[in-house]
């Protein structure tokens, strides 16, 4: 017996003609969490020695560059890589960010750019400050995905015999898997404590190490989750086809995240070969 979907108002509440979305207290949840849990992170001088440990101030100022990065760069990954022919129709429909539309792909590419800019401009190791977010940042993703499940969005495949499928009300009447609960666990949870643990064991001592992580742990627990999820119907499967349930298909999703687990296995080995410590040496110099 398939699970009816609860009835959740994607607005959380309203002043006026002020509207407050859960997709909305999502990011700033994720923000809030990583700026916290950075924080932390850069008072312990452990993790830090002998490179060159960041601020609070910097910490402060550096959560702002990323908001923006995530907000510029996720929007237009989802110009560019899933609706590219509606926005050239319309392109100013791309700037209306409140219809909905980001990309994890874009939003991280835009975020590491703010970072590394950031890092830059402090005399950080931008490496170092990259690992430092990586760390935070399943706090943000497993927000988001919760925000996509109260808004009914990107949801799953077909799963009429699945025990716990839900009747999305956008979805037509067939049950599906709950994917963004699914991608909750895995790309928020799981790998929120693979990186903490690696945090502690690792520290920041190696620029790239947690990063690279990060990337591949991000990379095999999207490409799992998109065997569960409903491509979008814009793109629908690039290559193959789905099967009932689960399928063969190639998603957009599966196939962004390849080179991010190669640049992520690629990543570990330099740092853990050493081939990163020049950086490092240069910071602590």
């Amino acid at each position: 017996m398939p699970l009816s979907f609860p009835i959740l108002d994607p607005v959380a509440f309203s002043i006026g003609p002020l509207v407050i979305r859960w997709y909305a207290l999502a990011y700033v949840a994720g923000l809030l969490g990583g700026w916290f849990y950075a924080k932390r992170l850069a008072a312990k001088t452990a993790l830090w020695s002998p490179l060159r440990q960041p601020k609070p101030i910097d910490i402060d100022d550096l959560i702002v560059w990323v908001a923006l990065g995530v907000v510029l760069g996720g929007r237009l990954g989802y110009v560019l890589f899933y609706n590219l022919d509606v926005y050239l129709k319309n392109p100013l429909e791309a700037l209306a960010v409140w219809h909905g539309g980001m990309s994890f792909h874009g939003g991280f590419l835009g975020a590491v750019t703010a970072i590394v800019l950031f890092a830059r401009s402090r005399a950080l190791n931008p490496l170092a400050m990259l690992d430092m977010a990586a760390v935070v940042t399943p706090i943000g993703l497993f927000f988001g995905r919760i925000a996509n499940f109260i808004n009914g969005e990107l949801w799953g495949r077909p799963a009429p015999d699945f025990p716990y499928a839900v009747v999305f009300p956008h979805a037509g009447p067939l049950p599906r898997h709950p994917s963004q609960l699914y991608e909750a666990f895995g790309e928020g949870l799981v790998l929120f404590i693979v990186m903490a643990i690696a945090a502690q064991k690792f520290g920041f001592r190696r620029p790239g190490l947690l990063g690279g992580i990060f990337v591949l742990g991000y990379a095999i627990a999207r490409i799992i989750c998109e065997f569960f999820r409903e491509p979008d119907a814009q793109l629908g499967f690039l290559f193959g086809s789905s099967v009932e349930g689960l399928g063969g298909g190639i998603t957009m999703g599966m196939l962004l995240s390849v080179p991010m687990a190669i640049v992520g296995a690629i990543f570990i080995v330099m740092a853990a070969r050493g081939h990163t410590r020049s950086a490092q040496a240069a910071e602590a110099a």
